[in-house]
């Protein structure tokens, strides 16, 4: 680990202004809000960046339609006026995406869905989204993969996300601004100094253990959130947090189209069908009350039938568990409403201070989305203004994130840019590596003409070269953060290649030992 040393004392006592607890997109977009303002930012996570959580979302950019039948609209307006901010801030990961909404089979009156719909379009200050419309199923190409009957549906625009890459790019522009970034890097302890004013917090990796002084102390530990309150000795009693499982599966292409449906289930639940990783279908997803450990979860029986149960009611291509290619579950740590379902607890966040002038303070967070995660690291920021009088003010709604920096947010033009400067290289891996890089992608080709001047190739497009910015760049450490973290690959490669990387990877550690 780096000398951290505290930017904005005369003292050398801290180690850091702020330790963000927590590696999900809350804690790393904290931590860049943080960096950005001058403040010293240091950051654990205790496996890999977007592990948890925050890499097993249904990947979406959204202001939530469903989110207004519980009224919840404060959390709607702010995540509608997001979409299109993000969207332009990473428009190699983020891109508009419409949707399907089938009218037959709705438990809800279509007069009242037009009705949510048009406070949709008119709450959050769309601008370049297209407005809901109106179409015959039967007639228009949006209709296709469906089965009879369902003459008429409304198609509204969100935005997809690549989830566990923008918590990576987050990450990345956190340390560009001087945060310190470690992962597989837990907290053990921690207590108020009250000697020196501060935190003593205990972090452990494979080095051992170590303590960390620092000003403050952020809780963004998701559905840990309780568990890290649990080492603070005089922290809040009252957890605050409910743990719901949400899963999701992904099968063979069930429709043809760049299009997503939103499917009404006759318990009022809603399940999204999203084109995916282009050979697949991305069904999801679920919500469920959760029990067990956070890092546990995986899907269950029901879920499947559940999910399996919707493709059926809506679709003509028959679809059987064996169908599935994969599944995932997150946990996601809701503040706790006490709402009786769990599809209706509240999906808005909620920031809890404590500290005085007398205390060293600890901001906990509870709940949140990814839309919102921005506005919620601001919120975060004003919450702390208070012990951090020099710090700077808010600057992320214009700041772009690295790959992001396109003329206009325009993706296809820098793409044909890339083609044009690399006309050996297959356009299929130019576009993977824009998608994922944006224009940081020629500075992971270089001179590279060919796909052999990339050094060996393990499938699907990923050689070593990859992998090597990888490591070097965006904390990659095994196969697993690889395929199925920093790319979505692991759905395209043969058995045995994590193993493969695996070995690539303590081959590297080696030579560099």
């Amino acid at each position: 680990m780096r000398c951290l040393v505290a930017q904005q004392t005369a003292s050398a006592t801290f180690d850091a202004d702020l330790l963000v607890i927590g590696g999900g997109i809350n804690g790393v977009g904290i931590a860049r809000d943080a960096a950005g303002r001058g403040l010293s930012v240091v950051l654990v996570e205790q496996d890999d960046l977007a592990s948890h959580t925050s890499s097993a979302s249904t990947k979406l950019i959204h202001g939530g339609l469903r989110y207004l039948e519980y009224r919840e609209f404060r959390l709607v307006r702010e995540a509608l006026i997001e979409r299109e901010r993000l969207w332009r801030m990473a428009p190699h990961i983020i891109w508009p995406l419409e949707f399907v909404l089938p009218q037959s089979n709705s438990p809800r009156p279509a007069w009242l869905v037009r009705l949510g719909l048009f406070l949709y379009d008119h709450l959050g200050g769309r601008k370049d989204l297209p407005a809901t419309r109106t179409v015959a199923l039967d007639r228009d190409p949006v209709g296709n993969g469906l089965r009879p009957g369902h003459p008429k549906a409304f198609v509204y625009s969100d935005c997809w996300v690549e989830d566990s890459r923008l918590v990576v790019l987050n990450a990345r522009d956190a340390a560009a601004r001087g945060a310190t970034i470690l992962t597989r890097t837990r907290l053990v302890a921690a207590q108020r100094d009250d000697d020196g004013g501060g935190w003593i917090a205990t972090v452990e990796d494979g080095d051992g253990r170590r303590d960390l002084r620092t000003r403050a102390l952020v809780n963004a530990a998701g559905p840990w959130v309780a568990e890290v309150l649990g080492m603070v000795p005089d922290a809040r009693g009252d957890k605050g947090v409910r743990l719901i499982k949400g899963s999701h599966i992904v099968v063979p292409r069930l429709y043809e189209g760049a299009h997503a449906f939103l499917l009404q289930n006759p318990d009022r639940r809603v399940v999204f069908a999203i084109p995916y990783e282009q050979h697949f279908t991305l069904i999801g997803t679920t919500d469920e009350a959760w029990q067990g450990a956070p890092g546990r979860a995986a899907i269950d029986q029901q879920e499947i039938d559940y999910l399996l149960g919707t493709v059926a009611r809506y679709f003509e291509r028959p679809v059987v568990q064996d169908d599935i290619a994969w599944s995932y579950s997150g946990i996601r740590p809701l503040y706790d409403d006490h709402a009786a379902n769990a599809a209706a607890v509240t999906r808005d966040y909620v920031l809890h201070l404590e500290g005085d002038t007398a205390r060293a303070p600890l901001l906990s967070i509870f709940g949140g989305k990814i839309t919102t995660y921005r506005k919620l690291a601001e919120h975060a920021l004003q919450e702390l203004a208070p012990f951090f009088p020099a710090a700077g003010n808010a600057w992320t709604a214009g700041a772009t994130l690295p790959g992001g920096d396109m003329p206009d947010a325009d993706f296809d033009r820098y793409l044909a840019q890339i083609v044009v400067r690399y006309p050996s290289q297959p356009a299929s891996l130019l576009r993977r590596l824009a998608r994922a890089y944006g224009t940081d992608t020629a500075e992971l080709l270089g001179e590279a003409a060919t796909p052999g001047d990339l050094g060996e190739d393990f499938g699907a497009g990923l050689h070593a070269r990859e992998i090597d910015f990888l490591c070097e760049r965006e904390w990659a450490r095994t196969g697993d953060d690889i395929l199925f973290r920093r790319s979505k690959l692991g759905l395209h490669v043969t058995a045995g290649t994590i193993e493969r990387i695996d070995a690539y990877l303590a081959q590297r550690r080696g030579a560099a030992n």
